[in-house]
């Protein structure tokens, strides 16, 4: 595969995944209701998942996947469903924000298993390896599934790296949040507002 190519999907991958979308609010959520790990981990969970749709892609399940509105939709409204009640989850618990400094911590761990869940249960995500990888693919150089995981792979350490910088600013706004009680008091309110917004989104996008 040429350097040329690989830089090519390196620019494009990098663009995507700065836009505004799912996986950058719920890593943004996180940084804001916890800390800068706490999004770290979220964003291993999303970038883990996105093993499975690579995989998926380069095995072509994701074009049964796409071309299955039945499997399409009760994937999408799973995905949704679980972000909802993460963002009801939220909400329960905005009157402990004002205690935000003595509030009992998720787990790394149960942060990780999240991300992994969000990403698997969200379709756009197969559909989108399945446009996007095979357009950066040499097929007279052969080994077709190869060449899609390793684009793959890239996708996911540029994602990675993005996604990190998202929690260490997020944390870094949480610090200067942390400064005036009024707004403390509804960072779990904020995060259970871009929860839902998510939710809603996925819930009523279009295939």
């Amino acid at each position: 595969m040429d350097l040329s190519v690989l830089l090519s999907f390196l620019f494009a991958a990098v663009v995507l995944t700065l836009m505004p979308g799912p996986d950058n609010l719920f890593v943004l959520a996180q940084s804001i209701s916890q800390d800068k790990r706490a999004g770290i981990a979220t964003s291993l969970g999303l970038c883990s998942g996105l093993v499975v749709h690579i995989s998926a892609a380069a095995i072509g399940i994701s074009a049964i996947l796409y071309q299955s509105s039945l499997a399409f939709s009760i994937v999408k409204y799973l995905g949704a469903a679980y972000l909802l009640y993460l963002a009801f989850q939220a909400f329960r618990e905005r009157k402990q924000s004002t205690l935000l400094k003595n509030q009992r911590d998720q787990s790394y761990m149960a942060l990780y298993r999240k991300g992994i869940i969000m990403n698997i249960l969200n379709p756009k995500v197969s559909l989108f390896f399945l446009a996007l990888l095979p357009q950066f693919v040499n097929q007279h150089s052969g080994y077709a599934s190869l060449q899609m995981v390793l684009l793959g792979m890239i996708f996911i350490v540029q994602a990675f790296l993005i996604f990190t910088s998202i929690s260490l600013f997020a944390s870094s706004i949480k610090g200067l949040l942390l400064k005036n009680s009024a707004v403390l008091g509804k960072i779990n309110v904020i995060k259970g507002v871009l929860l839902g917004i998510i939710g809603i989104q996925i819930a009523f996008s279009s295939k």
